[in-house]
């Protein structure tokens, strides 16, 4: 059963942020590990023809991301947690090889009955655009 002082260690408003630079290679060893070989990452020419103009990102990538952050908070709690999963996700606009990202993980809500807290995720670009969003619930074990 979880200390009950574990969920006491968290305080809203608590915030982490990780930031990188996404690669080429980022996306072509994601694709590689994944199976995602969909022409909107890893074919050029096709996506010239697209809105975009130039290969995008896996959302998917953006998701590993967002949980670096989740993994850098909780190395911060002197508590064991897990990861229970993330909600609304939502990509709001296209990453490029090239970007820079920078993922915000706040805290908003703590439930003690449930030992959980959860955190709101923004993820922005160079140009401070929001590029994806998202809930992350961690829980106490």
């Amino acid at each position: 059963m979880t200390d009950e002082r574990g969920i006491d260690s968290v305080e809203i408003g608590q915030t982490v942020r990780y930031s990188r630079t996404v690669s080429e290679s980022d996306v072509y060893l994601f694709a590689g590990i994944t199976g995602d070989h969909h022409p909107n990452h890893v074919n050029e020419e096709y996506m010239k023809k697209t809105r975009y103009g130039r290969r995008i990102a896996h959302g998917a990538l953006m998701v590993g991301f967002m949980s670096a952050a989740s993994s850098t908070f909780a190395q911060r709690i002197p508590f064991p947690v897990v990861s229970y999963g993330y909600d609304r996700i939502r990509f709001v606009r296209p990453v490029f090889p090239g970007d820079t990202i920078t993922v915000t993980y706040r805290v908003t809500e703590k439930d003690p009955d449930k030992n959980r807290c959860y955190s709101d995720i923004t993820v922005t670009n160079q140009s401070a655009e929001v590029v994806a969003v998202a809930t992350h619930i961690l829980q106490f074990v």
